[in-house]
């Protein structure tokens, strides 16, 4: 099993930045494919960013594009959420995920879009105001 730990969260005043940082833990081997979602209260799960492991490949929401950068250091087994210019719809809770395989677009759209299993984070709370 992989385990998957956020931290990085927080409120913080429109227009200012906060870095999400997700630690893996467990057999993360596979773990080819790694990403970021979000969850308002009364709103469906979202895609925000993916990475691949490997190549570095990312994509993002058209909603965070130019904002949020995602990154890993896969010697620390860790991927990174910084985000920028943030806004009041930014509000929400922050999940990082990891599955074995995907295609980086796709999956965002929508998290079936993947090879094997996903394990999620807990979550960590940005409140923008």
């Amino acid at each position: 099993d992989v385990q998957l730990v956020e931290s990085g969260g927080g409120s913080v005043q429109v227009g200012g930045s906060l870095r999400l940082s997700c630690v893996a833990s467990g057999y993360t081997v596979d773990s080819n494919c790694m990403g970021w979602f979000r969850q308002a209260p009364g709103k469906e799960r979202e895609g925000v960013a993916s990475i691949t492991r490997i190549h570095g490949g990312t994509a993002y929401a058209d909603s965070v594009k130019g904002r949020f950068i995602i990154s890993r250091d896969n010697t620390k087994n860790t991927w990174y959420l910084q985000m920028n210019i943030l806004k009041p719809e930014d509000t929400a809770m922050y999940y990082c995920a990891a599955v074995v395989g995907c295609s980086t677009a796709p999956w965002l759209r929508d998290p079936g879009q993947r090879q094997g299993p996903i394990d999620w984070g807990q979550g960590t709370q940005v409140t923008v105001s």
